[in-house]
């Protein structure tokens, strides 16, 4: 393949039109171009590049972008320039040194001859971008960031598409017809839950914002949105994202205040959905399943918002209304992510309402299933697999993954030391554990929390965006912490809180080895008591999403004996592997 090269020209009418005079190419071929100033940043590609530059200039907009680069190779076509076009919007924004002013109408994944050869082509035109001072970060130091990860520019899957296409298909069906709406979008971890309720939200504002005369991509898989008729429907449309888990929430919101026509203060807590003073047309939940039912909450006068907020929407404090009520409540419309195999404490959603709300959503044809594994290279397969290694039915025998990376340690030092090293070479590898040790580091920063085979550490020391925190190599991060984000390898202590009747050969919870107060407390407000065999299958939840936040690899440390030799028989050890030529 010959090589790209990238022509350089100050975005101004008169330089334009010199450099469409150099080269037939630059009037009728395909190319890939970026318009640039210190700040923003917008990524195109056309066969008609002098045209479409001057459209730009014409362009309310983009006509005060200073520069222009633009990307020719003798061997493009159309669908090289959509690849690379998406590439480089995806990771400008994940790179966040420049704002991107694209419209979210959807990424292109497409296949098409010679694709990885052509892809080859795209390190070498990131790279010199890069020398042109476009980008900050390398493309693995780019992929590794919450920026790129939960990107609204993400190139979607099929079912993420189709998903998001009948989606919007029936939000507006319903709007033009004043129906209200349940949707939900049920998925394993994995499945990019998150990442389609980000896209909706910019792909909603963006259709929002769309102007008569502004161009549209009819190449897009949501153009048609664009088309007069969706956005007049869109006006005045209070749209939110509602994030229960406060470290994921505060991800997002940074992604959003990088995002044009999003801001931070679209996404909300459930406290803040239930009592914003304006209902919403649409409010988007991710993570439903975290949605709370009446408990002690986690702050004293979270309890009196409670009641407060009860009594606004409802008229009286019920103590059976749960968050989800004030959801509906809320809002015309609710688009609701769920997998209840991620509930992870009492006070959640009851599994029973997680389980009606599916069988309505199927019902009333609003139900969509997302399949296609985004994280973890195991594959779908794998977690079933890691969900079964933490359930009484364990795998019939032992599996393999490709080249995905399972492994049992006998030693925790040496899982640590391994994790360790892979941080060093991918980025992204952190210990994490069930909450089975106290936290005396909270209130003694001298003090350690856990100590296994001689090797000691504090738990996480921040609750917000912990991965990426100064030290978090060295602390062992909980679930709170690591729930809806990704690692590159993640190393898994499953605590004494864990245990194996050898007797019955069935897990058993260690009420005395569990130190997540609000997470074995009792309902007093419901009158619930919950016995050892409830809390069970929250604590097999934990370990379960704990096993599936590795892209690359899972390593295990396990500290019952008896679990641990059940282990041994589905998952590799560390030192076998070790020895291996």
């Amino acid at each position: 393949m010959t090589s790209s090269r990238i022509e350089h020209l100050r975005f101004t009418p008169d330089e334009v039109t010199a450099w469409a005079a150099l080269s037939a190419k630059h009037s009728n071929w395909p190319v890939v171009y970026t318009l640039d100033d210190d700040r923003r940043v917008y990524v195109g590609q056309t066969a008609w590049a002098r045209s479409r530059l001057r459209q730009h200039l014409a362009n309310e907009q983009r006509r005060t972008l200073a520069r222009a680069r633009v990307v020719i190779d003798d061997e493009f076509n159309q669908s090289v320039c959509l690849d690379l076009e998406s590439h480089l919007i995806r990771w400008f924004a994940g790179d966040g040194q420049l704002l991107p002013l694209n419209r979210n109408d959807g990424q292109t994944d497409a296949d098409y001859f010679d694709r990885a050869r052509y892809r080859e082509r795209f390190r070498d035109i990131f790279d010199a971008l890069r020398a042109d001072g476009l980008f900050s970060q390398s493309i693995e130091g780019i992929q590794n960031q919450d920026l790129f990860k939960l990107s609204p520019y993400k190139a979607l899957t099929d079912d993420q598409s189709q998903a998001v296409l009948e989606i919007l298909t029936g939000l507006f069906d319903r709007l033009a017809t004043g129906m209200p709406s349940t949707s939900v979008v049920e998925g394993e971890p994995g499945t990019g839950k998150t990442i389609v309720a980000i896209f909706l939200m910019k792909l909603l504002a963006d259709i929002a914002a769309t102007g008569p005369d502004d161009e549209v991509d009819g190449d897009s898989l949501f153009s048609d949105f664009f088309l007069e008729g969706y956005r007049e429907q869109l006006e005045g449309f209070r749209v939110a994202l509602v994030v229960p888990q406060q470290s994921l929430r505060a991800s997002v919101q940074r992604v959003f205040k990088k995002t044009p026509a999003l801001s931070p203060s679209m996404v909300l807590t459930p406290f803040e959905a239930g009592s914003a003073a304006e209902p919403f047309d649409l409010l988007i939940v991710d993570e439903a399943h975290r949605l709370g039912q009446r408990a002690a909450q986690a702050a004293g006068p979270l309890n009196r918002k409670f009641v407060d907020i009860n009594v606004r929407l409802f008229g009286r404090d019920d103590p059976t209304f749960t968050q989800l009520d004030w959801i509906r409540a809320q809002s015309t419309h609710q688009l609701l992510l769920v997998d209840a195999r991620q509930s992870i404490r009492p006070a959640d959603l009851p599994t029973a309402a997680v389980d009606s709300l599916i069988a309505r959503a199927k019902r009333d044809h609003d139900h969509y299933r997302l399949t296609s594994q985004m994280r973890v290279r195991g594959g779908e397969d794998y977690i079933e697999y890691a969900r079964a290694l933490v359930s009484d039915e364990p795998p019939a025998s032992r599996s393999t993954f490709g080249d995905y990376e399972l492994l049992l340690f006998d030693d925790f030092a040496a899982m640590h030391d391994a994790i360790r090293a892979k941080d060093a070479t991918e980025g992204l590898a952190r210990c994490v554990a069930g909450y089975a040790w106290p936290w005396p580091s909270k209130t003694d920063a001298s003090a350690f929390d856990i100590e296994l085979d001689g090797c000691k550490l504090r738990w996480n020391v921040t609750a917000v965006d912990w991965i990426d925190s100064a030290g978090s190599l060295e602390e062992m991060g909980s679930i709170h912490t690591v729930q809806g984000y990704d690692l590159n390898y993640c190393g898994v202590v499953i605590g004494p809180d864990l245990s194996l009747d050898p007797t019955t050969n069935r897990l058993r919870f260690n009420r005395s080895s569990y130190f997540d107060a609000r997470g074995k407390a009792n309902n007093n407000l419901l009158g619930i008591r919950y016995s050892d065999e409830d809390l069970l299958t929250y604590v097999e939840n934990i370990y379960g999403v704990l096993l599936t936040r590795g892209i690359r690899g899972t390593y295990v440390y396990v500290c019952d004996p008896v679990l641990r030799e059940r282990f041994r028989g589905h998952v590799a050890t560390a030192e076998h592997v070790s020895a291996r030529p």
